[in-house]
């Protein structure tokens, strides 16, 4: 396709057999197992105003292994069944699928700390698995079922549980709000700091820039964090962007490129950022990744790149592949626990799966139940006045 496609799907021999021989060179083993190992990150990072960057040569331990295969597995079996209770039907309205973007949930998740919040678009499923929803809490949601995280009130774009602040509809409105939770993390003094992802379509939006600027002004601990996939809503990126070097999109703030295929490189940017933004103030991160399904489920996906550009960068660069192989060849994992892994996780998916095609809706008087955390007023606003009780039975996961 065009230059931003090439830097994903083409990864040469030789760079591969580098990573290979540079983890094997650094593998501890006890009983003739590894348990940990040094790794060479894929691809070398980018930086823009930057005189260092992340680490490029990191370790793994086993337990980080089965940890990163299981969350990554998950969150692929999580989508393939909201993509399958889409077609069916059974979930309505919007649905945007993280199948092939793995990787850059799950190594911005391991870097995270207590004190760290995240805040992203409608693509979350992933995230809100990774931020302590169980996979029934994800589909019940997306079904409209009283086992979703937000009793079915929410659906597939406004999750959220303690730290992880949604899932947003409006395209760029969260990056703002994400420079405001770290500016509560600032006044707070708690060390925290946020996560705002936003995509390669989003980029463009004016109150991105704006919320650079007022971060940068106000040294903000927060990382921007554009997932470049390529492609926004029907088009590619460079038919979109006049500059699609997203990292260098900051200006003053500094920026990293990081290969968003690698669970490890995303690892690595996001500890290096944590560290700078907490000393230094914000910063630009892009994750250069792809996704395999459709912007959303009314986008097939294959109006503007062909199945064999898709199904390319399946057999060259998955990231649950690639990881899974990895981890194989070091003696992390063996492909009985692999196998056991998959076993399990399909489990888990297709029994939450079930539950939520049967489960039950909330009763149409539920409508007004929670509106907020703490109602003030006596009565909520009705069509003819402040006519309705409100009712608090806080059972949602965000309350």
């Amino acid at each position: 396709m065009l230059r931003t496609l090439s830097r994903v799907s083409e990864l040469p021999i030789i760079v591969k057999q580098l990573q290979k021989n540079a983890a094997q060179a650094g593998v501890a083993k006890t009983n003739n197992y590894a348990t940990e190992a040094t790794v060479q990150v894929n691809r070398p990072f980018k930086l823009h105003r930057l005189e260092e960057g992340p680490e490029t040569t990191v370790k793994l331990t086993k337990d980080e292994a089965l940890k990163y295969y299981t969350q990554m597995q998950t969150i692929r079996r999580i989508e393939t069944a909201a993509g399958n209770l889409y077609k069916e039907k059974i979930i309505r309205g919007f649905c945007h699928l993280y199948s092939g973007q793995e990787a850059c949930a799950v190594g911005m998740k391991a870097a995270m700390r207590d004190v760290d919040n995240i805040i992203s678009a409608y693509r979350v499923h992933g995230w809100t698995y990774l931020m302590g929803v169980p996979p029934l809490g994800v589909l019940g949601e997306l079904t409209g079922v009283q086992s979703g995280c937000a009793r079915g009130k929410g659906g597939s774009m406004h999750m959220y549980c303690p730290n992880f602040y949604g899932g947003n509809g409006i395209v760029g409105a969260q990056v703002p709000l994400g420079a405001g939770v770290a500016l509560a993390c600032k006044y707070k003094g708690n060390g925290g700091m946020c996560l705002a992802l936003y995509g390669d379509g989003a980029a463009n939006q004016g109150q991105v820039f704006e919320a650079y600027n007022m971060a940068y002004l106000w040294k903000l601990p927060v990382i921007f964090v554009c997932e470049n996939n390529n492609y926004g809503m029907g088009t590619s990126s460079e038919r979109a962007s006049c500059n699609t070097d997203y990292y260098t999109r900051g200006d003053a703030l500094p920026g990293i490129w990081v290969d968003g295929m690698d669970v490890l490189a995303v690892r690595s940017a996001t500890e290096f950022a944590i560290k700078y933004v907490n000393e230094q103030g914000p910063l630009v991160m892009e994750t250069n990744t792809y996704r395999y399904s459709g912007h959303s489920m009314s986008d097939p996906g294959t109006s503007y790149r062909t199945r064999e550009e898709i199904q390319e960068v399946r057999q060259k660069r998955d990231p649950i592949t690639s990881f899974k192989e990895l981890c194989i060849e070091l003696g992390l994992i063996t492909t009985d626990e692999v196998k056991a892994i998959d076993l399990k996780v399909r489990k888990e998916v297709d029994e939450a799966t079930a539950q939520a095609k049967n489960g039950t809706e909330l009763p149409v008087s539920h409508l007004w139940t929670d509106v907020y955390s703490n109602n003030l007023e006596p009565k909520l606003r009705g069509t003819n006045g402040y006519d309705i009780d409100h009712i608090q039975e806080r059972k949602g996961v965000n309350h």
